[in-house]
């Protein structure tokens, strides 16, 4: 009698314990999901950073903000065209040499051209790609072409910001794409991107490739040809401008790095994280008529004196 009421005992403490657990895992069951970590958004209105420089001299001629640190998110992209541009000057590297595709490379999303493994194009191509298209996947080729992997080519960005003085900038990408898990932002400060804006404004190439507004991809595949087409809005629609080149993504707003050359002067504009583009565009567009406004005024130069003949009277 003992051991069957034992065993009863035991079976009811185990269908206790059943009907325990489903309670637990049917709390669990309707329970709400948690929500997602949103992300945080450090554009503002009109713009986190913005300044105005004279090209000329690097005298300052407007800044508001201009050392508030932002994501700098596709303008980082100019960083990779002055490496480029200077390993081509400096005869490392050659604007016709061959620029391989890696797997690596074909997989990075965001804005491309869609390279595939294996695929070839000139070094010349690619920085069109990555000026016109703001082509991620070819920042990654470029920097493996040069580099031998995106962290060597990293480490050279890093080196060079230092070197021209960008105190507040640091590189962890060479594309400017948001982060992914265990990854860190790029920053930079709009005072930053003004330097880096100046250097590459030496090297004749540059506003080759950030004046274009549109150019095919792989023009004689007609089934994936790409028409790129610029990103910079104010090419065409502001007096003068001819560069430099634009960047985006959620957290990081809108921001410009904004150029112009009227008469033998010219100008360098940036906006660092704008909440909206047309916000951003207005406000480089407004900035640069005040920068141009703030140039000291060019001096004619004199007549030269008027010949005479005869007698004075």
């Amino acid at each position: 009698m003992i051991r069957i009421s034992r065993t009863w005992f035991l079976a009811g403490l185990a269908g206790l314990m059943v009907v325990g657990q489903s309670e637990v895992r049917a709390a669990k069951d309707s329970a709400p999901a948690p929500k997602p970590t949103r992300k945080k958004v450090i554009a503002e209105d009109p713009y986190l950073g913005a300044i105005v420089v004279d090209n000329a001299t690097g005298k300052v001629l407007f800044e508001d903000k201009a050392d508030a640190e932002g994501y700098p998110a596709s303008v980082l992209k100019l960083m990779d065209l002055l490496i480029v541009l200077e390993k081509v000057e400096q005869k490392q590297l050659a604007l016709q040499d061959p620029v391989i595709v890696s797997a690596k490379a074909s997989h990075i999303g965001g804005s491309r051209v869609w390279l595939a493994e294996k695929e070839t194009f000139t070094v010349d191509e690619m920085l069109y790609a990555l000026m016109v298209q703001s082509a991620n996947d070819v920042a990654v080729a470029l920097a493996e072409k040069l580099a031998g992997s995106t962290d060597a080519f990293v480490e050279l960005m890093n080196k060079r910001a230092q070197e021209l003085g960008m105190t507040r900038t640091v590189f962890h990408s060479v594309h400017g794409l948001p982060p992914g898990a265990g990854q860190e932002h790029d920053v930079t400060t709009a005072r930053d991107f003004a330097l880096l804006s100046r250097e590459l404004l030496k090297h004749k190439d540059t506003l080759r490739y950030t004046s274009t507004r549109e150019r095919p991809f792989r023009p004689d595949d007609k089934k994936h040809v790409v028409v790129m087409r610029n990103h910079n809005h104010l090419l065409g629609q502001v007096e003068g401008v001819d560069g430099l080149k634009t960047g985006y993504f959620t957290e990081a707003g809108y921001s410009i790095a904004l150029t112009v050359g009227r008469n033998g002067q010219r100008v360098i504009v940036i906006v660092l994280g704008s909440v909206d583009r047309k916000v951003r565009d207005a406000k480089a567009a407004e900035l640069l008529a005040k920068g141009f406004l703030a140039l000291p005024a060019q001096s004619s130069p004199s007549p030269s004196p008027a010949k005479t003949s005869g007698t004075a009277k």
